[in-house]
C-alpha cells in the first residue's frame, strides 16, 4: 500500500526504496502496485529493472503492463521498439489487448501515421478483439486532424454498425475537424445530432462553438451559446471560450460588452486570469481609452494578479501615443526596480517613444538602464535609437551605433540602412547614401522597395529628374518588381518638381506593368494638377476618376484649387455635387473654403458659403466667425461685420462656443 502511494504521488525514488524493502522482508508486490511504479518510469530506463522484476517474481502481468511499457516506448518516439515489444509479448504469451492495440494506434496518430493506426485496427479484427469506442475515437480524431472528414465519418459509420454507440467524445472529435476546417455549418449537425441522441454537449464542445463562431465573426451566437451553457448543470465556461468572446468583442470595438462580460465573469465566482485582463487593456488602449485600461491595470496589481507582457505593452505604447511621458517613465522604473523587466520588449517601446518624440538622450539613458540590468538589446533596439538620432539630424552619432550592434552580435537590417540614407538623402549626402548602399550588399543585406524609393527621394532633390531616374535604373537588380509605393513615392516627388508630364508618364508604366494606380496615386496627381494652376487638366482627370471611384478629398483639392484662382462659381458646384454624393461635411469643409475666399476678399461669395453651411445644419464656430469678421473689418465692410457680429452673440460664441 505505501509502495502503491508513493507511485501514484510520483515519489518514485521513495517508491523505489520500499520496494527494495519489501523484498529484502520477502514481501510480494501487486501487479497494480508494479503497474503504478511503471507508469512514472515510462520515460525513464529504470523502468526495465522493474519489469524484469515482475517476470521473475512470477506474477502474471495484467492486460495493463505491456500497454504502460508500450506507451513509454512511444512516448519517447522508439515506435519500432514499441512494435517489436507488442509482438515478443503480447502475441506470444496470453494474446494481445485491446488496451495495447489503441495505445500504439494513438501513437502512431500522434505522429501522423494514420494509415498505420488503420492497420492496427485490422490487425485488432484478425486477433479475433473487438475494438472500443477509445479505438474507433483514436482514428476518427487522427483523420479528423489531417482534415479526412469523409473517411472520418465512414469509420463513425462502421463503428456503429459494430454496434457501438458514439459517445461524448466522438461528436467533439468531428465537430472539431469540421471546426479546423472553418465549416460551422457542420459543427452545428454534430451537436444537433448529439442532442439528438440525448448525448449531452460538455465543456469541450460550447468552447470549440464559441471559438468556432467568434473566429467566423458571428460573435452574437457565441455569446447566445455561453448563456446556454450556463443554463446546463454542471457546465461551466472556461477560460479558453470567455477570452475568445472578450478577444472578438474589443476587436469589433464592442468595449461596452465586453466589459460587461467581464464584471459578469468576476460575479459569476470566476477568477479572471491575467490574459483576459491583457485583452481588455489592450481593446481599451486602443480605442485610446487609457485611463480606463489603466485603472484595469491597477486593478490587477490591487488584487495581486501579476500583468503579463501584453498588460504592460499596451500601457506603455498609449502613455506615449497620448503624450503621457512622464506616467511612461514611473511605470518603466518601477517595473525596473521591481525586477519585471527581463527582456527587451518594454524598454524597445520606451526607446522608441522617447526617439519619435525627439529626446534622444532619454532614449540613450533607456538603453544604458536595462543593459545594465543584464537585459539584451535586439536590433530593433537599435533601429529606434538609430532612427532617434538621424531625427535629431546627429547623423555621425547615428552611423557609430551600427558598429555597436556588431558589437553585440547583432546583423544590421534592411532598416538600419535605410533609415540612415534617409538621414543622409534630406541633408544632401548623395555621396554617403550610396556608400551606405554599397556597404549594405556587401554585407548581404538586400535592399528593399523603400530603400529604392528613398534613394529616388534624395536624387530628386537635386531637381534633375531625367538623370535621377536614369542613375536609379542602373542601380536596379534585373528581378527588382517596383509596387505602388515606389511610383507613387517618385509621381508625387514629380509633382512637387512641376513635372506633371514625367508624373502621367510613370502612372502609365504602371498600368503597362500591370500593378493597379490607387486612389492615392489618382490623389497625388489631381493635387499636383491643381497646385500649379492647371485646372482644365485637373478636371479631365477628375472626370475620367468618377469610374473608378471618386473620394471625398478629391472633391475638395479641386474646391479649393477654384477658391484660389477665384472660380467661384465652380467651387460651389463642386461643394454642391459633394453633399449630393453623401459624403460627411463638416465646419473645417467650410472654413477652407471661406478661408481662401476671405484672402481673396470676396465678401458676398463669403457671405453665400456662410449660409450655405447654416442651410444644412453646419454649426459656425468661433474661428470661423473671427476669420470672416476680420475680412469684412479689413474692407470697411460694416454692414456684413455687424450682421455677423449679431450672429456670434445669438449664437453665444465666446470663442469656444458653436452655433448651427
Amino acid at each position: 500500500m505505501l509502495a502503491s502511494a508513493y507511485s501514484r504521488c510520483r515519489m518514485v525514488d521513495d517508491a523505489l526504496f520500499v520496494f527494495a524493502k519489501m523484498k529484502d522482508l520477502n514481501i510480494q508486490a501487486s501487479i497494480i502496485t508494479y503497474n503504478n511504479l511503471l507508469y512514472n518510469l515510462r520515460y525513464t530506463d529504470n523502468i526495465w529493472d522493474v519489469y524484469d522484476d515482475i517476470k521473475a517474481s512470477g506474477i502474471s502481468p495484467s492486460m495493463y503492463t505491456n500497454s504502460i511499457l508500450i506507451d513509454g516506448l512511444c512516448k519517447q518516439s522508439l515506435m519500432e521498439k514499441a512494435v517489436d515489444f507488442f509482438r515478443e509479448t503480447e502475441c506470444r504469451e496470453s494474446g494481445p489487448s485491446v488496451v495495447s492495440f489503441n495505445t500504439l494506434m494513438s501513437s502512431s496518430c500522434k505522429m501522423g501515421s494514420v494509415d498505420v493506426a488503420k492497420s492496427f485496427l485490422c490487425m485488432m479484427f484478425k486477433s479475433g478483439l473487438h475494438p472500443n469506442v477509445y479505438s474507433y475515437n483514436i482514428l476518427i480524431h487522427g483523420l479528423s486532424v489531417a482534415g479526412a472528414m469523409e473517411e472520418a465519418l465512414d469509420f463513425a459509420d462502421d463503428m456503429e454498425k459494430h454496434g457501438l454507440e458514439p459517445d461524448v467524445v466522438t461528436f467533439n472529435v468531428l465537430a472539431k475537424g469540421f471546426h479546423l476546417l472553418g465549416m460551422m455549418n457542420g459543427v452545428q449537425k454534430f451537436v444537433d445530432e448529439m442532442l439528438h441522441r440525448d448525448v449531452n454537449p460538455d465543456i469541450f464542445t460550447y468552447t470549440m462553438l464559441i471559438c468556432g463562431y467568434c473566429k467566423a465573426g458571428n460573435i452574437d451566437e457565441g455569446m447566445k451559446l455561453r448563456e446556454e451553457m450556463f443554463s446546463k448543470e454542471g457546465v461551466h465556461a472556461s477560460h479558453i471560450s470567455d477570452n475568445m468572446l472578450l478577444s472578438s468583442l474589443c476587436k469589433s470595438g464592442r468595449l461596452d460588452e465586453a466589459l460587461n462580460l467581464f464584471l459578469k465573469i468576476e460575479s459569476s465566482g470566476h477568477k479572471p486570469d491575467p490574459i483576459m485582463y491583457s485583452i481588455l487593456i489592450r481593446g481599451l488602449c486602443k480605442q485610446g481609452l487609457i485611463e480606463m485600461a489603466f485603472q484595469l491595470y491597477d486593478d490587477m496589481w490591487c488584487k495581486r494578479i501579476l500583468p503579463n507582457i501584453v498588460a504592460h505593452r499596451s500601457i506603455l505604447k498609449s502613455f506615449f501615443e497620448k503624450g503621457y511621458m512622464c506616467e511612461a517613465k514611473v511605470l518603466f522604473d518601477a517595473l525596473i526596480n521591481s525586477g519585471l523587466i527581463d527582456n527587451i520588449i518594454l524598454g524597445n517601446i520606451m526607446i522608441d517613444g522617447y526617439a519619435k518624440l525627439g529626446d534622444i538622450d532619454e532614449a540613450v539613458q533607456v538603453y544604458e538602464l536595462i543593459t545594465g540590468n543584464g537585459v539584451s538589446p535586439s536590433i530593433v533596439t537599435f533601429n529606434s535609437l538609430i532612427y532617434g538620432f538621424c531625427k535629431a539630424r546627429m547623423l555621425d552619432d547615428a552611423k557609430k551605433w551600427v558598429d555597436t550592434i556588431f558589437a553585440h552580435g547583432l546583423i544590421p537590417s534592411v532598416r538600419t540602412y535605410t533609415t540612415l540614407m534617409d538621414a543622409y538623402g534630406e541633408e544632401g549626402k548623395i555621396q554617403a547614401v550610396f556608400e551606405l548602399l554599397e556597404e549594405m550588399k556587401a554585407r548581404g543585406i538586400e535592399p528593399t522597395h523603400v530603400t529604392y524609393t528613398v534613394i529616388m527621394k534624395c536624387l530628386c532633390k537635386r531637381r534633375q529628374m531625367h538623370e535621377s531616374v536614369q542613375i536609379l535604373k542602373s542601380m536596379l537588380p534585373d528581378d527588382f518588381q517596383p509596387d505602388e509605393v515606389f511610383y507613387n513615392t517618385i509621381i508625387k516627388i514629380l509633382c512637387e518638381a512641376r513635372d506633371m508630364k514625367g508624373a502621367f508618364q510613370l502612372h502609365k508604366e504602371m498600368v503597362v506593368h500591370k500593378i493597379q494606380p490607387s486612389r492615392a496615386t489618382y490623389n497625388i496627381l489631381l493635387n499636383g494638377l491643381c497646385t500649379h494652376g492647371e485646372l482644365k487638366d485637373a478636371e479631365e482627370l477628375f472626370s475620367t476618376l468618377q469610374d473608378v471611384g471618386l473620394m471625398k478629398c478629391d472633391y475638395t483639392i479641386l474646391i479649393k484649387a477654384h477658391c484660389a484662382k477665384g472660380s467661384v462659381r465652380k467651387a460651389v458646384i463642386m461643394f454642391q455635387k459633394m453633399i449630393e454624393k453623401g459624403f460627411e461635411i463638416s465646419v473645417r469643409d467650410y472654413s477652407a473654403v471661406i478661408n481662401r475666399l476671405c484672402k481673396r476678399n470676396l465678401q458676398a461669395d463669403v457671405k453665400m458659403f456662410l449660409r450655405m453651411m447654416l442651410f444644412h445644419g453646419v454649426s459656425v464656430d468661433s474661428q470661423i466667425c473671427f476669420v470672416m469678421l476680420n475680412s469684412f473689418l479689413r474692407i470697411r465692410n460694416h454692414n456684413y461685420a455687424f450682421q455677423l457680429s449679431a450672429l456670434m452673440i445669438k449664437c453665444g460664441l465666446d470663442g469656444d462656443s458653436n452655433c448651427g
